[in-house]
């Protein structure tokens, strides 16, 4: 069935910003489709019984809600092997866009964690981006990586591959880096470009070493803490970790000035950091805070959420940061050096929190109980132990902090087990024209 062209009805899109229809039964994953269009779309894999995954060639019936796609690379228009990745939503109306980001975050809040939540998308605040075009979801990349193929070809990767394609722009990027980007360029003997556009400073181009691999959300915190468990199978040297890029750039943030290294993770819309830096500040429920009791960031990154807590209610605010990235660590350090009360911690989090309930003292466990944990785990979720210790410490609340629904969903389930609900939520299109978007919710008991 490989290749073969069907005829399909869209029924929804799915988690991942895939749509879904049905042939003779099996659900077929379709990619470049609205729900309610019929498309026809080429196999791409038919190797399991109970779905098939294809791409989408030709619109038979259009939805109203399509547009020409913002990035001409990506377009349905062209031969799904030569489509740019990562603006699976880009040929969406923005309005629709969220709708159905929306759509997929109830339907994981219900389906995985038993809560009847439907909360609306919102773009970023006016003000908070100064440059970006919200219309049409473009001009908002702060960050962006380019790839460079055996034969020193510039570009991003094709959907759902690792194969570089040539592109002629890249809209979603600030206009500042779409300028620096050199698409025409030959570069044979570099692995990667990275561009990036602090908001306290020029535009840079940086070039990666051949061997370096992309440092995604996912590695901060939790990275490799599930690996494989009862096997036999002999585990193999690690490869060289790549140079770190340890270039100190600076972002501002309401007004504050945060270091954190130019190739460390930090949010990539223009206007991301202030919006969740606000939506933290909301989301914590003043009455339950007690700014003496010992308060907890995790996941903690160069200490931006841990900020917007002491900003909030004070610098006298006890709060302890944990981030297991050594560099990120030391910048939060110095991120939050005016917060008498504040600490940053270098350690996973399931490690600290194990030894921190081996070790709390009475006193301390009762500072523990009333106060306020905030967590912005990486993508993969925060996951059974460290939702169990979080929850062993019986804080006042929590404020989680999301960037996958389905892990969100996962944990919201978790944190009901030991008691805790949501109470608020707010989700933000932080990444608009793809299927992404990140959620703020509080739980308490």
């Amino acid at each position: 069935m490989l290749g073969t062209l069907l005829d399909l009805q869209v029924d929804r899109i799915a988690h991942g910003g895939i749509a879904v229809a049905r042939h003779d039964g099996r659900v077929v994953f379709v990619a470049d489709a609205i729900p309610g269009e019929r498309v026809r779309a080429r196999v791409t894999d038919a190797s399991k019984d109970r779905f098939w995954r294809a791409d989408t060639v030709e619109v038979l019936d259009a939805s109203p809600d399509r547009r020409e796609h913002v990035w001409a690379e990506a377009s349905v228009d062209r031969d799904p092997a030569e489509r740019a990745g990562g603006a699976e939503f880009g040929h969406i109306r923005i309005e629709r866009q969220r709708a159905l980001k929306g759509e997929v975050l109830a339907d994981a809040l219900s389906r995985m964690g038993g809560v009847a939540l439907a909360p609306e998308v919102a773009a970023v605040a006016e003000g908070l981006a100064p440059g970006v075009d919200a219309a049409n979801g473009t001009g908002w990349r702060t960050r962006v990586r380019l790839h460079v193929d055996e034969e020193g070809r510039v570009g991003p990767y094709a959907a759902r591959s690792r194969r570089v394609v040539p592109v002629a722009s890249l809209p979603l990027a600030a206009v500042e880096l779409a300028a620096l980007a050199p698409l025409d360029a030959r570069m044979p003997g570099v692995g990667a470009i990275d561009l990036v556009l602090p908001s306290a400073g020029e535009a840079q181009l940086v070039t990666v070493e051949a061997t370096a691999e992309p440092r995604q959300r996912g590695q901060r915190g939790q990275r490799g803490q599930r690996g494989r468990r009862g096997g036999q199978r002999r585990a193999q040297p690690a490869p060289p970790a790549p140079p770190r890029d340890t270039v100190i750039v600076e972002e501002l943030v309401a007004g504050r000035r945060f270091q954190v290294d130019r190739g460390g993770f930090w949010q990539v819309h223009r206007g991301a950091a202030a919006t969740l830096h606000a939506a933290v500040q909301r989301a914590i429920d003043a009455e339950r805070f007690d700014p003496r009791a010992a308060n907890l960031d995790l996941y903690g990154g160069v200490g931006l959420l841990a900020a917007a807590v002491g900003d909030r209610f004070g610098d006298t605010t006890r709060i302890t940061t944990v981030e297991a990235d050594a560099r990120a660590t030391l910048h939060a350090g110095e991120n939050l050096a005016e917060w008498v009360g504040a600490q940053a911690v270098t350690g996973r989090v399931d490690r600290f929190l194990a030894e921190l309930e081996a070790g709390a003292g009475a006193a301390e466990r009762a500072s523990l109980t009333a106060g306020t944990v905030v967590l912005d785990p990486p993508r993969a979720g925060a996951g059974r132990e460290v939702v169990d210790r979080i929850a062993g410490l019986a804080p006042a609340q929590i404020v989680y902090v999301a960037c996958d629904p389905v892990a969100l969903a996962r944990d919201v389930a978790l944190f009901r087990g030991h008691g805790y609900e949501p109470e608020s939520i707010e989700a933000f299109d932080l990444f608009p024209n793809t299927h992404h978007l990140e959620a703020v919710v509080r739980l308490a008991r």
